[in-house]
């Protein structure tokens, strides 16, 4: 049995088609009823929560996802029961054990409808706004979760007192200005200890007038902050004609998305009332009294350790001309671009079922909806009834996601990660409830709003997470086609995707190829590379279009190939030209050193695994030269077998990401030793004995229940922002192992 302590056992997670909701001391299953006895917390539960939910980040920042875990596993797992094949060579029997282990333990974290619930927090930032939305609108969370959230926000305290952007970042003003106040909404008393320390730190790196934009605008909202010290926002710029190369149209989605509400929040000067923790605050956190600072000098103002991107010159013109402009400006433009966008938010409500694409926009659309309809509202009440989807409970406390979870993303890539290998057939029972995932999962329909509101035709594409949340992306929809097809392959089902839905999948990916050749994630790139200028985040890099990148594009081409193999008379000649496009670009994005950058992950060795499955995928089938395309698998492999630790194994760290330059860990870590090793397999390198240490380090790093520990974070999104995939840990080795098992002990 593991160990499962005493609080842990009052939160159990609950799942329907996907949605997860944590509910405390929970006596049925039923969603609706999961806040039943939230606030029915006693001083001793809340005791036991301090001393059960104590964390060590300093060993590990992140969590191993612990609280669901151990419970799932306690009470349905069993060792596998079926006929496991044997092998005279008691190496090669090593790892068909080893992989069956990997694979039973993982299908026990299944759940009842088919995905792979799992962690996806690590930003840092998200949380703060969740609970900025709580406390403008007068809607607190129940006791349980603001305990929870407590210990989630001290146990990611850094050991010089301040908060990073996120749970293995070092400290800066953002992070820990956000997690301050929130700690302090939450109850905390300014004398606390910790907090002393914290706003220590806050004042010897010049107070929070040094806080970047984003969160300029949340203390702008808690009344902490001028409204006249941020720069403007300029709503009526939704107004534009949808010609002009700067209408908020063309920017990538999330930040659309964000820069929406915002935008209704700035032009409606939104602020909480003063009151005694609002006027407390004002003296905490900043080194002047809060009504001597020159607000309008404070618009550019940022602590260095914030400044990750440096404000283009055209983004100050463009800010002296609006800043301008909020002092003369005509308040019939300003009325009608406010219902505008008032309108606009309500329709990614109704598209997303009140998710909304992500958690940032998530928190901001419910201040909106509050402040435009009411507390009391029908909207608003379908807002909070969503915030739940967004939190987390781990061994490290009370977290919100990065986006309502990664259903359909994880179980497509543990899908084909069993399958790869012959011994994935044993457990044909999980492949059965994942096919019904995905199946459930696949976009059958369009809002009526659609088109109105700029979206990228969906019918036939996968998203993220789940279906409610209905954002379509490119390669989540490749995902979801290879797992359908790996399924159908594998006939271990009777299909439920038939051939029409195959199609319209096949569709939708190639209708979002980007004219370079490669393919972006939610919607075809809308605007030239210049339009980044504009960024006006200090924190986060190329946020500003929706880029083309090696993953994305990779996994477009090889579901296309599969797609191909399995379809040949459906648009062949048509799919022939993307893939040929595709192929060019992800040889055009190789570096000098044979490795690709990664987007989405940690780093190189994750982009380089993407592009080498994509062109060993296909290799000697007539798409591109094959003299390139073997070139491009040389320089690959002496890439990999260059970063070679002497364990064995590979890894990486964050900075990686934000740095552009391979940034080795201390220590081998599973998941980048996974991507690798799936890299060198395909990739046909002929070093057997780099490959076989390779899988060496995964076998000694198995745990005897058949789990691998959670290692560094792994995730990343706009170079500068790290976030947990906890079932890359199980996934990817299960998969490396299986296409070990498949090419060299398979018969």
């Amino acid at each position: 049995m593991l160990n499962v302590k005493k609080s842990w056992k009052n939160w159990q997670l609950l799942t329907e088609k996907g949605r997860h909701i944590w509910a405390f001391k929970s006596e049925s299953k039923n969603m609706s009823q999961h806040l039943q006895h939230a606030d029915n917390i006693s001083t001793e539960e809340i005791k036991q929560f301090a001393q059960d939910f104590q964390f060590d980040k300093f060993s590990n920042p992140n969590s191993g996802d612990k609280v669901f875990r151990n419970a799932a596993i306690n009470a349905k797992f069993h060792e596998f029961s079926g006929k496991i094949p044997q092998s005279e060579d008691p190496e090669q029997q090593k790892i068909t054990n080893a992989l069956i282990k990997g694979i039973n333990y993982f299908t026990f974290l299944q759940s009842d409808e088919g995905h792979w619930p799992g962690d996806y927090g690590g930003p840092l930032f998200l949380l703060p706004g969740l609970l900025i939305a709580s406390y403008i609108s007068d809607t607190p969370f129940p006791k349980a979760h603001q305990e929870m959230m407590k210990i989630y926000l001290f146990n990611h305290q850094n050991k010089d007192a301040g908060w990073g952007m996120h749970i293995e970042g070092e400290s800066t003003m953002f992070g820990t200005v956000m997690q301050y106040v929130s700690l302090r909404i939450l109850g905390v008393e300014k004398d606390n200890e910790q907090l002393v320390k914290a706003r220590a730190w806050i004042s010897q790196h010049g107070g929070a007038t040094g806080i970047p934009s984003w969160g300029k605008f949340y203390l702008s909202i808690l009344n902490l902050y001028a409204w006249e010290g941020f720069n403007s926002l300029f709503p009526e710029m939704w107004l534009f004609p949808k010609w002009l190369p700067v209408h908020p149209w063309r920017y990538w989605c999330h930040s659309r998305m964000v820069y929406l509400p915002m935008a209704y929040c700035y032009a409606q000067r939104i602020k909480a009332p003063e009151n005694e923790l609002i006027l407390s605050l004002r003296e905490e956190i900043y080194n002047e009294a809060f009504d001597t600072i020159n607000w309008p000098k404070q618009r550019n103002t940022v602590c260095g350790k914030d400044a990750y991107t440096i404000p283009s010159p055209v983004l100050k013109w463009m800010n002296f001309f609006t800043n301008t402009y909020e002092k003369i400006l005509n308040p019939w433009l300003r009325k009608k671009a406010v219902a505008y966008i008032l309108k606009y938010l309500n329709a990614e409500d109704a598209q997303t079922d009140y998710i909304n694409i992500g958690p940032v926009n998530k928190a901001i659309n419910s201040i909106c909806i509050w402040h435009g309809y009411g507390k009391d509202s029908v909207q608003f009440k379908k807002h909070v009834a969503r915030w739940y989807d967004y939190l987390w409970v781990a061994e490290d406390g009370m977290k919100m996601s990065g986006y309502n979870g990664s259903q359909l993303w994880d179980t497509a890539f543990a899908t084909r990660a069993i399958l790869e290998s012959d011994l994935g057939k044993l457990f044909a029972g999980t492949i059965a409830k994942s096919y019904q995932f995905i199946d459930h999962s696949q976009i059958a329909v369009e809002h009526s709003t659609h088109a109105e509101f700029f979206r990228h035709p969906m019918i036939g594409s996968w998203p993220f997470s789940t279906a409610e949340n209905g954002w379509p992306v490119a390669d989540c929809t490749a995902e979801g086609l290879s797992a359908t097809i790996a399924i159908h392959h594998s006939g271990l089902v009777v299909p439920l995707i038939d051939e029409a839905r195959i199609k319209q999948a096949i569709d939708v990916i190639l209708s979002y190829q980007n004219s370079d050749g490669g393919w972006a994630t939610y919607e075809l790139t809308r605007a030239p590379k210049w339009l980044e200028k504009l960024n006006p985040s200090e924190v986060f890099a190329d946020i500003m279009i929706d880029y083309s990148w090696t993953e994305c594009t990779a996994a477009c081409v090889i579901s296309l190939l599969e797609a191909q193999e399995a379809y040949p008379d459906y648009k062949n000649n048509e799919i022939h030209v993307a893939i040929i496009a595709g192929l060019k670009f992800i040889l055009e994005q190789q570096k000098a050193d044979g490795s690709w950058y990664g987007g989405w992950a940690v780093c190189f060795t994750y982009a380089t695994w993407f592009g080498v499955e994509a062109i060993s995928k296909a290799k000697g089938k007539g798409f591109y030269n094959e003299t390139v395309l073997e070139g491009s698998l040389n320089r690959a492999c002496e890439f990999l077998v260059g970063k070679q630790k002497a364990d064995g194994g590979w890894g990486e760290t964050f900075e990686s990401c934000s740095k552009l330059v391979y940034t080795e860990s201390e220590e081998s870590q599973v998941v980048n030793t996974a991507w690798a090793l799936l890299a060198l397999i395909a990739a046909d390198f002929n070093g057997k004995i780099v490959i076989e240490k390779g899988v060496k380090l995964l076998l000694s790093r198995q745990a005897v229940i058949g789990d691998w520990s959670q290692e560094n974070i792994s995730g990343v999104f706009n170079y500068n922002c790290m976030i947990t995939y906890s079932n890359y840990r199980n996934v990817f080795p299960i998969w490396a192992l299986s296409r070990y098992y498949r090419r060299y002990v398979q018969e």
